[in-house]
């Protein structure tokens, strides 16, 4: 049966020569059953043969298990010929998950002691492969010789092979941190990759081993050596076989740049030895191609994270913008984004390539005009405000329906923290609406009802705007909302004429209400809409001198609507006519402006000093930050330390009609929510307090407190939150990415949560961070928040 067995060759041949799967399927399975009576027999001569074969098959996808033991035979054995396939065939059929694994292990150790290169490299090359913690705290002793054995061969596969254990059991760290700084100092270039991988993963893996890096004795240190070698690799060059396009071997100074972060990191002494070499780097490598461009991208990574000159960082935001000129789509994603993280700590220097991130808007990529997008929006400031918001108005007219919302949101928010002027806020948001009023969310109608409400002067303006627009297009539901509204309490200066701010307007009264009934009557008018319109006519009833009949048959007419809500506002209008028309005027008079329970503080510059002062304020007991943290949210959206909450209206007659039109009633004040803990590891904590502003009841506002009780900083700390589709979820920027050690100031980061159906809420929490060189990250949902928050 052995006899005739095919060669691989021929087995390779047939197996392609074959027409259907059914054919393969027939000459695989006549085959394995050669190979086993071959194992079966014990043909020692022909076993590594019949196994190659077998692999084969199984890289084909059959299955292949039953040769897993001949594999343990075939590294016993004393030929290379077997103990080749022998290992090969361990690395593809044996893993973790299954015991046999195991038996290898003194096999393994055995070649590891013989002095025979090609035997240490096939054992070094397996541990590495499938090596399990077991294996590896065995055989950790043996590894750690021949770091430092005469081959550069065996030492480079036992450099990866140490990799490979540290990353199965970080408590192997103390036997490799010793052969370390020797191996720093070798030529072979494979090696000096390895050993820099490996110094990297002991860094990221054990506190205890950045601090030996760090603090170790000078002839120990490798800061110095690394900025040694790495300086060699950018000035002088290497021979070309290294060399990737003119560029001297940059996966080594990519690994050398990456460790030289990790070492910098909140170290100020290996930062200040590493300053003159990261700028000779990004002056002297070339752009031209794209392993210089990586080589860059990693040096400008490295500048931000460490302790560097101011200089310095310019001279990183300044390559990030010369990459936005790139030809090449990655780089320029790749720049957006690093940009993007580098606003918050340096915007100065991010504002000079201002012009050049406002072209990537109109990308016809669009991953990179949604970034270009978000970080043109956190360009926007105070003195850019104008040139800025026209740009991306502009852009919104032609942007892609999915870009739409995130436009037309950061143009609304940007316009209500830096407007110069209450009518250049009015003029903006009125454009917003007009171009995309229905990608907005739900809360720019009351925002900007708030906004004109609150300006008596420009009161006759904005009426005639919004009075123009409605006339050109009744479709923007938003838009119809507002100026329907504005009718209503307005009505009387847009017949006046008297406004000098815009071209002459000649009204008629019998315009005004055609319009407001073409909106009723319009198939696009959301019911909202049409209880907006409605009301604007009643309200016009007293605005308007002479004949109301055609008002009154209208309410007659919404009388019977299938809508309940417009029925019962047009049964309780037409009662107004009838029984208590003498309180028509009283009831209808203008709005008072509805206060969002406080000041407004309009200079930016002002709330950044007041939330800086609070930010820095000296840790307290938790009531007390408690109540500051509430002050910080009341500058935002909310009540003022010092103000008083109005006293409740006593209830009258006339209360029901004072609801159904939505006048100003106070609330009591709500009870406060209790705050909730949401996660808790190794001294990191996340807390959540909650806050619902009195005058608008579906809005939530989440405070996300981290603090820090462990001895170790947590660093590049990044909270990202989800919502379900019915709510609209909004982040602030973070006070910080670093939270101290040892309880110091906690980091902050506020959530909007609009909730209009007041439903259920459910959060889900990413947190990605740094913590004792590890990298973390936590995905978890948060069911049990107080009822308190949504209903």
């Amino acid at each position: 049966m052995v006899a005739s067995s095919l060669k691989l060759q021929d087995l390779i041949q047939e197996i392609r020569e074959a027409k259907t799967q059914a054919q393969e399927r027939e000459v695989i399975q006549k085959e394995c059953a050669h190979i086993r009576a071959s194992f079966r027999d014990g043909d020692p001569l022909h076993s590594h043969r019949q196994l190659a074969k077998l692999l084969y098959v199984h890289m084909l996808g059959y299955p292949a298990h039953f040769g897993q033991m001949e594999c343990l035979k075939l590294i016993a054995s004393p030929r290379f010929t077997d103990k080749r396939v022998g290992y090969l065939g361990a690395m593809l059929l044996l893993d973790e998950r299954q015991d046999a694994h195991l038996l290898i292990t003194n096999s393994i150790k055995n070649d590891l002691s013989q002095g025979i290169e090609a035997v240490q490299g096939l054992a070094l090359c397996t541990l590495s492969a499938m090596g399990s913690a077991e294996m590896c705290r065995d055989l950790a002793p043996e590894v750690e010789k021949l770091l430092l054995q005469p081959s550069p061969y065996v030492r480079k596969k036992a450099v990866l092979t140490a990799v490979h254990m540290i990353r199965k059991v970080p408590e192997l760290s103390d036997i490799f941190l010793p052969p370390c700084a020797q191996l720093l100092h070798e030529r072979h270039h494979g090696i000096l990759l390895g050993t820099v991988t490996l110094i990297t993963e002991l860094c990221e893996r054990s506190p205890a081993a950045l601090q030996h890096f760090r603090k170790a004795l000078p002839s120990l240190q490798v800061v110095p050596q690394l900025v040694h070698t790495l300086r060699t690799l950018v000035m002088t060059g290497c021979s070309t076989e290294h060399s990737v396009s003119g560029v001297s071997d940059p996966f080594l100074q990519v690994q050398i740049l990456r460790l030289l972060r990790i070492l910098g990191r909140n170290h100020e002494e290996s930062s200040e030895t590493m300053n003159d070499l990261l700028a000779q780097v990004a002056t002297n490598t070339d752009t031209s191609r794209n392993a210089g461009n990586a080589v860059l991208f990693e040096t400008v990574l490295t500048i931000m994270d460490i302790r560097s000159a101011a200089g310095l960082r310019v001279l990183a935001v300044n390559i990030l913008g010369r990459f936005l000129l790139n030809s090449d789509r990655n780089i320029r994603y790749v720049a957006l984004t690093s940009l993007l993280k580098l606003v918050q700590s340096d915007h100065s220097a991010v504002q000079r390539h201002r012009p050049t991130v406002v072209e990537c808007l109109w990308e016809p990529d669009a991953s990179l005009s949604r970034r270009a997008l978000e970080l043109s929006l956190a360009l926007v400031n105070s003195s850019n405000v104008r040139a800025m918001t026209q740009e991306l108005q502009g852009f919104l007219e032609s942007c892609p329906p999915d870009l739409r919302p995130d436009c037309a949101s950061g143009i609304l928010l940007a316009a209500e923290r830096f407007a110069p002027t209450k009518r250049w806020h009015i003029d903006t948001i009125l454009r917003v609406l007009t171009t995309a009023g229905t990608y907005v969310r739900d809360d720019a109608v009351a925002n900007l009802i708030q906004l004109i409400g609150g300006a008596q002067e420009l009161h006759a303006y904005s009426v005639r705007r919004l009075y123009s627009a409605l006339a050109e297009d009744i479709s923007q539901q938003p838009l119809v909302q507002v100026a329907a509204w504005c009718i209503g309490e307005y009505g009387d200066l847009l017949l006046e004429g008297t406004c000098e701010e815009t071209e002459p307007l000649q009204v008629e009264k019998e315009e005004v209400l055609a319009l407001l009934e073409r909106v009723l009557q319009s198939q696009m008018s959301l019911p909202a809409t049409r209880g907006y319109a409605l009301t604007a006519l009643m309200k016009l009833s007293t605005r308007l001198h002479g004949d109301n009949n055609r008002i009154c048959q209208v309410m007659s007419i919404y009388g019977s609507c299938q809508d309940v809500e417009l029925q019962q506002r047009a049964v309780e209008y037409n009662a107004l006519f009838r029984k208590y028309d003498h309180l028509r005027a009283a009831v209808l008079e203008k709005m008072p402006l509805v206060e969002r329970g406080g000041p407004q503080v309009d200079e930016e510059a002002k709330e950044s000093k007041e939330v800086a002062q609070l930010s820095e304020a000296a840790p307290v007991p938790t009531e007390t930050q408690a109540s500051k943290l509430l002050d910080l949210l009341d500058l935002l959206d909310g009540p003022s330390e010092n103000a008083q909450h109005p006293p409740p209206l006593d209830p009258t007659p006339g209360d029901t009609l004072i609801h159904l039109l939505d006048l100003p009633c106070a609330p009591l004040p709500p009870a406060p929510i209790p705050n909730l803990k949401v996660f808790e590891r190794e001294g990191l904590q996340l807390n959540l307090s909650f806050v619902r502003p009195p005058g608008t009841p579906t809005l939530l506002l989440i405070t996300v407190t981290a603090t820090n009780t462990s001895g170790g900083d947590v660093t590049h700390f990044i909270c990202q939150a989800a919502v379900p589709k019915s709510f609209q979820l909004q982040l602030q920027a973070p006070s910080g990415d670093t939270v101290p050690a040892q309880g110091g100031l906690p980091m902050t980061q506020l959530l909007r949560i609009l909730n209009p159906n007041k439903a259920p809420l459910r959060l889900k929490l990413r947190l990605t961070y740094d913590h004792f060189g590890q990298s973390v990250q936590e995905i978890f949902e948060v069911n049990n928040l107080p009822v308190e928050t949504w209903q």
